[in-house]
């Protein structure tokens, strides 16, 4: 995740519909999982707090560690959770200081690079028993994520938008996730859910994603040409999602789930 000024009012404005996927992701790390046996429990890219809140409810026995790149999102956590631990922390080189019972990340790997290596890194930083729980938007294919790139590429925002394409980390195939863990002894669940969010407005959908996909689309333009590229992608947006019987539109969000658990 690229450090930098994101913001968390905005991102907690969807903070339902956010944390959903988080507690679905918690659900099946549950299986087999004692309330009293985790100890260590890492919550990776944890925002403001909303997965870590999740975490600390469930386990309440455990040390749960909140990290970030983003000091916004660190300063909200820590007023949401001032009992819980927050560090400032770039998944791409973390650390834990002694290995962990659950490592835990909702949304925030996308944002990383080079999944080969960091996934199998992060799987050995798992004690015997430990699980490995990540969920990460699968929407790159989706119209919201093809709106803008297709946007990104034409003048005026081309020039200081750079290439689109590398804005964001593409993810690899959900069996791709299954061979790298399998192969390194895990006991491997991989899923995949698209969400169906009924949504007031293309407005609305523009919202959610100035929250976080459309942040490095549009941070680097000046004011006019922010303006006038969120203002054609919203033209898009209508066009790709239309309004349904009760006049709502629905917002399709794939999303990937992956827990590996290491053996005892």
């Amino acid at each position: 995740m690229s450090a930098g000024d994101w913001n968390p009012e905005l991102y907690r404005q969807f903070e339902d519909e956010r944390t959903r996927p988080a507690r679905e992701l918690l659900a099946r790390v549950l299986t087999g999982v004692s309330n009293a046996l985790p100890k260590r429990v890492y919550d990776l890219g944890c925002g403001p707090g909303n997965s870590t809140e999740l975490l600390v409810e469930r386990f309440p026995n455990a040390q749960v560690v909140g990290t970030d790149d983003s000091e916004p999102m660190l300063v909200s956590a820590r007023e949401r959770l001032p009992k819980c631990r927050f560090e400032f922390s770039d998944i791409a080189s973390w650390q834990p200081d002694a290995r962990a019972d659950v490592i835990y990340s909702n949304a925030a790997l996308q944002w990383v690079g080079d999944h080969e290596g960091l996934i199998p890194r992060l799987f050995r930083q798992l004690a015997p028993g430990g699980v490995l729980a990540i969920q990460m938007p699968d929407n790159r294919e989706e119209p919201t994520h093809r709106a803008m790139r297709d946007l990104a590429g034409l003048a005026p925002w081309s020039a200081l938008i750079g290439d689109a394409a590398k804005v964001r980390t593409k993810i690899l195939a959900l069996t791709d996730y299954y061979d790298l863990l399998a192969g390194a002894g895990a006991e491997v669940d991989v899923w995949r859910t698209a969400y169906q969010h009924p949504m007031a407005s293309p407005a609305k959908i523009v919202e959610w994603l100035r929250g976080t996909g459309l942040k490095p689309f549009v941070d680097p333009l000046p004011e006019a040409e922010r303006q006038s590229f969120l203002a054609a992608y919203e033209a898009r947006i209508a066009q790709a999602y239309p309004n349904r019987a009760d006049g709502k539109l629905l917002l399709r969000f794939p999303r990937m789930f992956i827990v590996a658990r290491r053996p005892a």
